[in-house]
């Protein structure tokens, strides 16, 4: 008999002084659309041309964007448990590049979350997906050579 009133009173205390299991604390990510800025094309002067992070293109000088073609904002899903704070780090510009080696300027951002060090919470529960848009601007100088430009920047994840 003083076994069993042994084992129900360690069952107890073990119950009622545990923890709860915490929520995970790594953050998956997913790159799931790449930057696309369409088809365009440079009629003499150059200039530049944007895609939001909603996917509006825009552009400025000589540069004519062709009919039907669409802009794409980067696209990450992001799954990391409610009420954990992200922060995004990214560089203000990078460089792509063509198969000759020239190469064209890309200013990164804004996020729909904000600018480079912006912090966001994470949405709803742990497995729901918070998605991050990233849109940039690609300069377009005089007489840039033709072809197809290539590229990447890194952005960076953080918890807060």
């Amino acid at each position: 008999m003083k076994k069993i009133i042994f084992l129900i009173i360690v069952f107890f205390y073990n119950f009622l002084y545990t923890q709860p299991v915490l929520p995970q604390r790594t953050i998956t990510l997913d790159a799931t659309q790449a930057l696309s800025f369409g088809k365009f094309y440079n009629k003499a002067n150059g200039g530049t041309i944007s895609v939001s992070w909603q996917g509006v293109l825009s552009t400025t000088g000589d540069i004519i964007v062709m009919p039907g073609s669409q802009g794409l904002p980067a696209i990450y899903a992001v799954k990391l448990c409610q009420g954990r704070n992200i922060k995004i780090t990214y560089p203000k510009t990078s460089k792509l590049t063509n198969s000759d080696g020239h190469s064209l300027t890309l200013d990164i951002g804004p996020t729909e979350k904000g600018v480079s060090g912006a912090v966001f919470a994470s949405e709803k529960n742990c497995n729901f997906i918070t998605i991050l848009r990233v849109g940039a601007t690609l300069h377009i100088p005089q007489n840039t050579h033709k072809g197809f430009y290539t590229g990447g920047f890194a952005i960076s994840f953080d918890q807060q």
